[in-house]
């Protein structure tokens, strides 16, 4: 059995090929949103109980290989993954998508962490769409001067920015009603994560298009593991290793 950790596109990709090339796969999520987008096989909700309790269930599951399939900012499982599988013996893959490159008539901007990104705010904008999802908001509750609009899935939990509205939604999106929702609420900047993909980036398109600067928090650093890039390459290392 071959075990994806996480609920990115990517990993519900990976799940639907494996489940139809014939090969059991279980899909374990993190549980923190509320109504999310199951994949294909069994699913698995909740935490393993830190490195030493995922691998034990990689044992007692008769697990053959994992797939670490979480967001490019989900720092914890990642290392967990990689302590874990080292621990029970099994091999690890990484698969991330790339993150986003810079194109003609961008403004981009960079943070090393929320915390940055919310220094670096008042210099470049007075009115926000902060895109960077509802876990790490309080970073930005300091923000007394500045107006955002805070996007994300779920209700966040306080503290939040003294000036706010907040938007629950659900990507992808799409250029025209990322320009739609910048001119509606007057926005004059995104501030966003690295996380890479096509579900939102028309967001950053839209930015380009109205000439907006965009402020990005860069990934954390990731275990020294094998990595891919692409779905079709982890599914051939998943078969290759399923046995």
């Amino acid at each position: 059995m071959i075990l994806i950790l996480g609920g990115t596109a990517e990993a519900r990709e990976l799940a639907a090929a494996l489940v139809a090339a014939g090969i059991e796969v279980t899909s374990s999520l993190a549980g923190r949103v509320a109504n999310p987008r199951l994949p294909e096989g069994a699913v698995r909700i909740g935490g393993f109980g830190g490195p030493v309790g995922l691998a034990e269930w990689l044992r007692e599951n008769d697990v053959s290989c994992v797939v670490d399939a979480t967001h490019p900012f989900a720092e914890r499982i990642t290392e967990n993954a990689a302590t874990a599988c080292t621990r029970a013996g099994l091999p690890l893959l990484a698969l991330s998508r790339p993150g986003w490159s810079e194109r003609p008539g961008d403004r981009w901007f960079w943070a090393d962490d929320l915390a940055a990104a919310a220094d670096a705010i008042p210099g470049l904008g007075s009115r926000v769409l902060l895109t960077t999802g509802r876990q790490g908001l309080a970073a930005f509750a300091g923000l007394g001067h500045t107006w955002l609009l805070i996007r994300c899935v779920d209700p966040p939990e306080p503290p939040l920015p003294a000036q706010h509205k907040l938007l629950l939604d659900r990507g992808p999106y799409t250029l025209e009603g990322e320009l739609k929702l910048i001119d509606a609420h007057g926005i004059d900047l995104i501030v966003t994560k690295d996380s890479g993909g096509e579900h939102t980036i028309a967001k950053l398109d839209a930015a380009r298009e109205r000439g907006l600067p965009v402020l990005i928090v860069r990934r954390p650093a990731r275990p020294s593991v094998a990595g891919v890039a692409t779905v079709a390459e982890a599914l051939d290392w998943a078969r290759a290793h399923a046995g």
